[in-house]
């Protein structure tokens, strides 16, 4: 209870919290104003549409409504085509990615050397490695799939690169161990 009292004495809470309701209150009035309109309109519709029309008007009114249902059906079909396509091609594209820098050679001052994972919605994708030494820099891609490598042995921090792009971390996160390629 005084967890409560403590969090309530702060100003910033309580202004965020009457925030909160006047936006929540003016929300249910937009949708209870939106709701009165479409019951206006509906019975409006029922009104004509119950006003001793014959039977061939409401046959032709129904002729009608369901032309218009065919129609939305196709519209619908030719839309959940088009997500099926966009969600294929999504997959496709680079979702997760992480970055572990480390120090492969004691010589060699300073976590100057990386690995970057690169993955797709399917977790497959590339991994690249690049290490720095004294003579110089050498740069390594393998490939990756689901979430694996399958023809190259994967070093320490390249697996760490992977795991952590898996878990959706995009970090730089520093790795003290040493390995090499």
């Amino acid at each position: 209870m005084s967890f409560l009292m403590t969090l309530f004495s702060s100003p910033s809470v309580i202004y965020g919290v009457l925030g909160a309701l006047i936006v929540g209150e003016i929300a249910l009035i937009i949708f209870l104003a939106v709701l009165w309109v479409r019951n206006r309109k509906l019975t409006e519709q029922l009104k004509t549409f119950f006003s001793g029309k014959s039977a061939e008007d409401l046959e032709s009114v129904l002729l009608k409504q369901l032309k218009n249902t065919e129609e939305l059906d196709r519209e619908i079909q030719e839309i959940f085509e088009i997500l099926n396509r966009l969600r294929a091609l999504t997959l496709k594209s680079i979702h997760k990615t992480s970055i572990v820098r480390f120090n492969p050679f004691k010589e060699v001052g300073g976590n100057q050397s990386f690995c970057v994972a690169l993955l797709d919605g399917r977790n497959s994708g590339m991994v690249i490695s690049s290490l720095h030494t004294r003579e110089g820099t050498r740069v390594y891609a393998k490939p990756v799939v689901n979430g694996g490598a399958e023809n190259f042995p994967l070093t320490d921090e390249e697996k760490t690169a992977i795991t952590q792009a898996l878990q959706n971390k995009v970090s730089a996160a520093e790795s003290p161990t040493h390995s090499s390629i």
